[in-house]
């Protein structure tokens, strides 16, 4: 298990930790197998995405639309309940094959974290399972 650190500089953002995790698995040298990915906070979630120029902006636009902001009861900190709901519903963790010490995915797939609640410092772990 390894765990890193991201910063998220905006309130609503996505980080691409593709590349970031591809080096955790190049340095483990375990060449084939399952990569399990958590995020431990609850305003913030994890996903594969397509990374092109007006994915962040459509993606924040319908997860607006999807969650609106509500008189929400919740006796911790009312505020950011939506972003409590939106990652639960997202995910928190994602479990993803690799290949010759590199994560398998599609030519237009990355892992993402999507910032719900930034800019904050967040916590990922990674798990490596290897089927070598």
């Amino acid at each position: 298990m390894q765990e890193f650190a991201v910063k998220t500089s905006k309130r609503s953002e996505i980080l691409d930790l593709t590349e970031k995790v591809n080096q955790i698995l190049k340095d483990k040298k375990i060449k084939t197998g399952l990569c399990s990915v958590f995020v431990k906070h609850t305003t913030c979630a994890l996903a594969i995405a397509e990374l092109e120029q007006y994915m962040e902006l459509d993606f924040f636009d319908a997860i607006n639309e999807i969650f609106p902001d509500l008189d929400y009861r919740h006796a911790h900190d009312p505020s950011h309940v939506g972003e409590h709901i939106m990652s639960s519903i997202i995910g928190h963790s994602v479990t993803l094959p690799f290949r010759d010490s590199k994560l398998d995915l599609g030519t237009w797939q990355s892992l993402v974290l999507v910032e719900l609640s930034g800019p904050r410092d967040r916590k990922i772990v990674v798990n490596l399972i290897d089927s070598g």
